[in-house]
């Protein structure tokens, strides 16, 4: 039988009603399927700013990351510097060229409808490949989510089981998605990004302080083992190339570049791209400090799940109603980052297949229902993939996020910056980056273990998934006839509305 503290239930219900009525609300501004895709395009600077950085991060944020540091150390601390880089090159060279030709190439509401538009394709192969890739590993992505959401409520309500815990996120999340689509997505993230920001700075603060000090906590990290602070410690060059490949996966992030493609005016992209890096910066220092500061707490009595450093800290030392809160922001961080995902999924078979080839004529009111049915679907996938969790939090990410950014991060960057990509370079270079690393996971296998090394870790598979693509999309171009004058009067448009 589970068991709850009564402000843990109350907390959690009210923090999920608040959600509700937020999702509830956003109906009110959703009439068609462009406003519930991508919000009409009127997303506002702050709310693209947390928006990107809350369903970006999600529940690696505040559970995988702080784990990660209270397992190794200072040493994981490579990996959140190149998401910071990433990050602010994807904001400073992406965001204003992908909301410009996007609305330039018959406003497209989607990345493969853009892409088809980009190279004016009424072909099936690269909407069918594109689609294929987005699906296969968001579907992942949000397993990965959904298992982490089923963690958390089994902390707060003690002795359920791990099925019944799931469900419940599953629940809830697929509700307020469902209901009020991007605009209820894109809210809703605001939200969260400020619960998770005050959270993450918080808890560490209180940890220190109840150790004593920053003197007294440093001090006893140092004599217990002064090798945690080592940010080498035990990295080879192989370690330090898995970390610093997950700054290039941002390029590919169709979560985090729908984001931009939602904002009402580039003229807000400057003061979006400021909040959202001074958000993350602050959110990943405070996810570190976690774990580190965590280490040393349970020194003594080590914890059996590390990624749960954030959440037992915050029942320990908290009064249940804050903790309730706190808890709440590890739910935020879930629910941003797999609600974009169904979103998304759903709407590319809804946008890219249902709309333009089976039911062309298809009212507006079809369209939401059809998506809203879709995104059920893809849930229930993720969720029977979630139910049998064989992997760690951060090596589902690392191989999703890897996914994504090798299928999609060089087709996009090519897409947007060289006149000369073709359309059959776009196909294949989706083609070798997914299949890179598909592959990889498969020869990393256990059960294979072809490339396995004890050197490598989780996101390594980026590097040659990403180059493969690059390196793809740039002989086919060569090889295969130059664009029409149509495709390059269009980018030469949107390269000088976006200069």
């Amino acid at each position: 039988m589970a068991q709850f503290e009564a402000p843990l239930l109350v907390t959690f219900a009210g923090y999920s009603m608040i959600i509700l009525i937020i999702a509830y609300l956003s109906t009110k501004l959703t009439s068609n399927l462009s406003d519930y895709v991508l919000a009409g395009r009127r997303l506002s600077g702050p709310i693209t700013a947390l928006g990107a950085g809350a369903s970006d991060m999600g529940s690696w944020l505040l559970m995988a990351l702080p784990g990660a540091v209270y397992i190794t150390g200072l040493s994981v601390i490579w990996m959140p510097i190149a998401l910071i880089v990433g990050a602010y090159c994807n904001w400073r060279f992406v965001a204003k060229r992908i909301r410009v030709y996007t609305e330039v190439a018959s406003d497209s509401l989607t990345i493969p409808e853009f892409l088809c538009n980009r190279f004016k394709d009424k072909g099936l192969a690269l909407r069918i490949v594109t689609s294929l890739a987005i699906i296969i590993f968001f579907t992942y992505y949000s397993a990965a989510g959904f298992a982490s959401g089923a963690i958390l409520i089994q902390h707060v309500f003690v002795g359920m089981d791990y099925i019944p815990a799931l469900l419940i996120c599953a629940a809830v999340i697929v509700t307020y998605t469902a209901i009020g689509g991007f605009l209820a997505v894109s809210w809703v993230d605001f939200f969260q990004g400020c619960l998770m920001f005050v959270a993450l700075l918080v808890v560490p603060v209180v940890t220190v302080i109840n150790m004593g000090g920053i003197d007294i906590t440093w001090h006893a990290l140092a004599t217990v083992n002064m090798a945690h602070l080592d940010v080498l410690k035990n990295i080879k060059f192989l370690g330090l190339l898995s970390l610093f490949a997950w700054g290039f996966g941002y390029f590919g992030q169709l979560h985090i570049n729908m984001r931009f493609m939602a904002i009402r005016s580039i003229k807000e992209l400057p003061l979006a791209r400021l909040i959202c890096m001074n958000w993350m910066t602050l959110s990943l220092l405070g996810a570190v400090a976690t774990g580190l500061f965590g280490y040393i707490f349970y020194y003594d009595a080590p914890l059996a799940n590390p990624n749960t450093v954030f959440i037992v800290l915050a029942q320990q030392l908290f009064n249940p109603w804050i903790a309730g809160i706190l808890l709440s922001a590890v739910s935020s961080a879930i629910m941003s980052n797999v609600s974009s995902q169904i979103l998304m999924s759903s709407s590319i078979l809804v946008e890219d297949f249902y709309h333009d080839f089976l039911r062309k004529n298809a009212s507006d009111k079809e369209n939401l229902l059809v998506s809203r049915i879709l995104l059920l679907v893809v849930a229930a996938v993720s969720v029977a993939i979630a139910a049998s969790p064989n992997q760690t939090i951060l090596q589902a990410v690392g191989f999703a996020w890897s996914g994504l950014g090798s299928a999609f991060g060089p087709v996009l960057l090519f897409s947007l910056f060289w006149r000369r990509m073709t359309r059959q370079a776009a196909i294949w270079g989706i083609i070798s980056g997914a299949g890179m690393v598909l592959l990889w996971g498969v020869l990393a296998h256990p059960a294979v273990a072809v490339v396995n090394h004890p050197d490598i870790l989780p996101g390594f598979e980026m590097l040659p998934g990403f180059m493969t693509s690059a390196l793809v999309i740039l002989i086919v171009s060569l090889k295969t006839s130059p664009p029409s004058a149509a495709v390059l009067a269009e980018f030469d448009k949107a390269r000088a509305l976006a200069s």
